[in-house]
């Protein structure tokens, strides 16, 4: 047996400490939490991304009875960039949550399982490192890449013969 360690690298600031467009991008997640439709988890979650054009798109969680029928707000907020630019990368994604309309979760959270795939696969798909921002009001943490959420990736290098 062989045991290994994994280690992330990421960096922790007070929101004030962020420069003005990384500012920017969490008020504009934090501001598309209000069109999340999330009538039966109440957990609203917004992103807003940066593209390499100089845009800004931004998307929420839309949830459905059946569940497995909505999308996350990163998936959202992704899918839009890469339909309405999809010749632009996708440099930086803000992400922002609450359970309670405009009050914010203190902890950041991290996107889910499929949603970090999709990161990834957009991030590979422009051989462009995305910048990840978590936001919590006690901290955001930052990201150079995906990469370093998903560590141990699924590539399209995966399923070829």
């Amino acid at each position: 047996m062989k045991e290994e360690t994994l280690c992330l690298h990421y960096k922790t600031y007070d929101y004030d400490e962020l420069p003005a467009l990384e500012r920017q991008l969490i008020d504009s997640a934090k501001a598309v939490c209000a069109s999340a439709y999330a009538p039966y988890s109440k957990f609203q979650v917004g992103a807003a991304a940066w593209l390499d054009n100089g845009e800004i798109v931004c998307g929420s969680n839309q949830e459905n009875a059946a569940y497995p029928s909505g999308t996350c707000a990163e998936r959202c907020t992704v899918f839009y960039a890469n339909a309405r630019y999809p010749e632009s990368a996708v440099l930086i994604l803000a992400i922002a949550a609450s359970n309670t309309p405009g009050e914010f979760l203190s902890s950041p959270i991290t996107p889910c399982g499929a949603c970090r795939q999709v990161l990834l696969e957009t991030q590979r798909r422009f051989n462009t490192p995305m910048r990840i921002l978590l936001y919590g009001t006690s901290q955001v943490l930052a990201f150079d890449s995906i990469d370093a959420l998903l560590p141990f990736q699924f590539t399209g290098e995966d399923i070829k013969l």
